[in-house]
Parts: C-alpha cells; structure tokens; sequence
C-alpha cells in the first residue's frame, strides 16, 4: 500500500534542535520523516543536495542544519560559521524551491539582533544596528537565511518561514568543555565539580549578564505550530518574515549558575571570571506575535535543567569530552 502521508525532511536531524522536531513528528504521526545524517548527505555540497531533493519528493522541510557553538566556539572559528552555514542556507532553501517544496521552515536565532538593541527585542529589530562582535559571522549567516526565504517568497510565491529561537538547552545538546552553549556548559562544570569533590566552581564572564532560556522540546513544538498556522496567518503574524520563539523570561548568568549547582547538586562556592567575554549585555525578546498565533512555552527553568541534567546523565554525555555529533 502506498503511503499517502506527506514526505517532511528534518535537516540536521541529530542536532539538538532537529531531534527535539524529529520526536514531536513521530509523537504526531501523521507524516513520513525523511532524514539524512552528514556522512549521507552533505548540505555544504551544492551538487549533493540538489540531487537529494530530486529525487525524494520533499513536501515539506524543516531546515535545523547548522554550525553551532558557544562565545569560544564563535571566536575561534569564525571562518567556519560564517561559510558551513550560508552554505547550508543557499543549498537547501535553493535546492527545495528547484524540487517545488513550497513549504519550508528556516529556524535562526536570537543573535540576529544588533547587539544593543531596545529590550525586549521586536521582529522589526533586525538590521537596525551592529551586531554581536563575537558571534557576528554566525549572525550574518542566518540574517542571509532569513533574507533568501523573504526573497523567494516574494518572487517565487513559495511559504517559507523563519523562526528566531532564544537560547536554548535540553536533551541532544553539546557538553564539550570549550565549545559548548551555556547551559550545557555549566552543567558540564558543576557536574565535574561535584564529582571530584571540588568546593569552587569559576563561570566565565561577570555573571551580570541577563538571558533567556528555552527549552528545546518547547521550540519543536513551536515549528511544528508555525507549520500548522494557514498562510495567511502566519504573513499577518510575520509582517517582517521572521517570529520570535522565547520563554517570554530571563534570568542572570549569575543566577543561572546557581540553578545549575542547585541541578546538579553542588555545594560548593560560585566565583566569576569577569576576564572572559561576557558577550550581549541584555538578550530578551519579544515574543508576544507568536504568542497571539496561540503558542506559549510549558516547561519551567529549573525543571528543564534538572531533566537535562538527568538525560545526560542517562546518555553518558557527561562521562567523556567527546561533543556530541554535529546537527
């Protein structure tokens, strides 16, 4: 029997971001989930993907492939940010509009935003200031992204959709002890920590910093909303072609370090090395747009990080300084 359901590829699927997607399509049910690992397909190749999308009758794409990475991440290997994911964004959103996908979902991220810019941060924001030095070619690379679904909507009737996540942690992300987000960082840290009987924990930066955090299972099902809302919904809720995706709260780093030892269990004393860059002063944004669509996140900080905690913990993840596979 031929099956009927639509045809959803997940680029980038064992990322963080397109594993969280992966798990709310099955949960659905109602789709064929077409995935490809890096060794398969590589979405930098311009040939290789072309000729993915040809021949696989794509209906609809949710494009999570990415390089990501911390501020030392960002720092280091900035050539590599900027090139890996313009790349991802040229191939893949030019390649499903060649194989007539006209329903894509371009997921990019908060530091899309000039680095000083009115909080919360409003859609209307992009482009109005400079950016983030030390994560501004990650930045460039999906303003581009964002720019190409815009054009070839204009020009080519298609519905492709940006969503702007805010920082995100949960269970599939990266705890390499130098390239990793926040989040997971931290957890790295605290952890190692207590294990090893340690009474003082460092955290780079001056702590003053104020971010917002979500959790990555409350983003899929953001996608997978957005992808459900009619056309001309989201075009009324997106006039500038992108939606906001946060937590709609944030919390200092210094504060987020003591949910982490909380998480984790340590008891020891917390100190800041203001020596480390601190990046943006101030990251909220504003996600009331997406909120009047009738989407709003479920899942609380401190339970969040005590399940990511667990997962990792159950997955190893914490027992080797191994990253995890690239999305």
């Amino acid at each position: 029997m031929t099956d009927t359901r639509p045809r959803i590829y997940v680029a980038g699927h064992r990322g963080m971001v397109g594993s969280a997607i992966v798990r709310a399509l099955h949960a659905r049910g109602d789709a064929q989930i077409i995935t490809r690992t890096h060794t398969e397909l590589d979405l930098c190749d311009q040939q290789q993907t072309r000729a993915f999308f040809a021949a696989q009758r794509i209906d609809q794409v949710y494009l999570a492939a990415a390089r990501v990475g911390g501020i030392h991440a960002n720092d280091t290997f900035p050539a590599e940010f900027i090139h890996q994911n313009l790349a991802i964004a040229t191939n893949v959103i030019h390649a499903a509009w060649q194989s007539g996908v006209r329903q894509l979902l371009f997921l990019g991220s908060s530091c899309i935003y000039p680095r000083l810019a009115e909080q919360p941060i409003r859609e209307d924001a992009l482009l109005t200031g400079a950016l983030e030095p030390t994560n501004a070619p990650y930045a460039l690379a999906k303003i581009a992204g964002i720019m190409l679904c815009n054009t070839y909507n204009r020009q080519y009737g298609t519905d492709y959709r940006c969503a702007m996540p805010t920082n995100l942690y949960g269970p599939g992300d990266n705890y390499h002890p130098e390239n990793s987000h926040v989040i997971p960082g931290l957890l790295r840290r605290f952890h190692d920590a207590t294990e090893h009987g340690d009474a003082h924990v460092s955290v780079w930066g001056s702590g003053r910093p104020l971010r917002e955090f979500l959790h990555v299972d409350d983003l899929a099902a953001a996608c997978l909303h957005l992808m459900a809302l009619p056309e001309a919904q989201y075009r009324r809720a997106a006039p500038h072609g992108l939606l906001n995706v946060g937590s709609d709260d944030e919390v200092s780093i210094a504060a987020l370090a003591a949910l982490v030892a909380e998480a984790t269990g340590f008891r020891g004393t917390i100190g800041f090395d203001a020596s480390r860059p601190d990046g943006t002063p101030r990251k909220r944004l504003d996600c009331s747009a997406i909120a009047a669509t009738g989407w709003h996140p479920r899942i609380a900080l401190r339970q969040g990080l005590l399940d990511t905690y667990r997962n990792a913990l159950s997955n190893g993840l914490l027992s080797t300084h191994e990253p995890a596979p690239a999305a």
